[in-house]
Formats: structure tokens, sequence, C-alpha cells
């Protein structure tokens, strides 16, 4: 007998051309989008498999916040210093909404782009730290580096903060992330 899948909705947010769309149609579709269509609000869904569990879809919100909300990503450009330095209020806006802590990760894109780059792995570490020990790690939409690990990451942190950690676990079912 498999267990329901559980919905969940995940938010990408972060600052203008930080490639949110990018890292959400990279991980859906397979592809990386060339030219830059400022985003307000998109919607991608995926289905996949966690800890080999069940069917998982993800609906990716990108740029809003949003009622229902399970889990955070916050990304910022490596190349762009001032779009790492947005982090902090991004995730002082989402503290400041909700009634209650939700999982976040920090990502930095552009990992392609390391000669480019404005913000050191150190830095962001140390901003994980900051944030009470919140994951952290690079990504290149681009060229599909770190992409599923992204989602991976922020899937298990949603299950810790829900008590159905790695710890537990379970025969069959899964969650379905929209």
């Amino acid at each position: 007998m498999s267990t329901p899948n559980k919905e969940r909705k995940i938010a990408i947010v972060g600052s203008r051309t930080v490639g949110k769309s990018s890292l959400a149609v990279q991980f859906v579709d397979h592809h990386f989008v060339d030219h830059y269509y400022p985003t307000i609000e998109n919607e991608f869904n995926k289905s996949v498999q966690y800890n080999g569990r069940g069917q998982d879809e993800f609906s990716i919100i990108s740029n809003k916040l949003l009622i229902g909300i399970h889990g955070y990503i916050l990304i910022y450009s490596i190349t762009n210093r001032q779009s790492f330095e947005m982090i902090r209020l991004i995730r002082d806006k989402i503290l400041d909404t909700l009634e209650i802590d939700r999982p976040m990760i920090i990502v930095g894109n552009k990992s392609d782009l390391n000669l480019q780059r404005q913000v050191s792995y150190e830095e962001l570490k140390e901003l994980g730290k900051e944030f009470g020990g919140v994951p952290v790690m690079e990504c290149s939409a681009k060229s599909n580096y770190n992409v599923d690990t992204v989602f991976e990451s922020i899937v298990k942190e949603i299950e810790k903060f829900e008590g159905g950690g790695e710890e537990e676990k379970r025969e069959e079912g899964g969650c379905a992330i929209s």
C-alpha cells in the first residue's frame, strides 16, 4: 500500500537577472534559455523521485512570496555582489511575512562564469552560518551543474523540517511539490 503524495511549493527568490527562471527551466525542461525576459511569476512542474520513494512533483514559483510555500531557494549570481547582498534583505522579508520558519537554502548561480566572480564561496559559506546553518551551494543553470542537487537539497530540508528526515525510513510513498 503506497502513501499518498505530498504536495510541495518551492519559491525561487532573488534579484533580477540572477537566473531564477533559468534554474527552473533547466531543472524541468533540461535546457538553458539564452535570452533574458523579465519574469514576474512563472510556474513549472516536474515529477521526480526523492529517496527512491514515490513521484515528487515540483512547481517552482519565482520572484513572489505566496501563501503555502514549503521551502525557499534564495538565489544570487556569483558575478554580482549586489545580488548576494540582497539575500539578507530577501530572507528578512520572508521571515517578517511568515508566522513560522520555513526551510531555506542559499544558491550562488552562474558558477560557469568563475573568471567574473565577485562573491567567493567562503562568503557564501559564512552567510549560511550567519543564517543558522542554512545549506549553501553553487550551481550553473547554463551548464546544468548542481541543478538537480539544488532541488534535492530543498526537498531534504523540507522533509527534515516536517519530521520526515532520512532517519525515518518509509517503504513507499513520496511527496508532490507544486
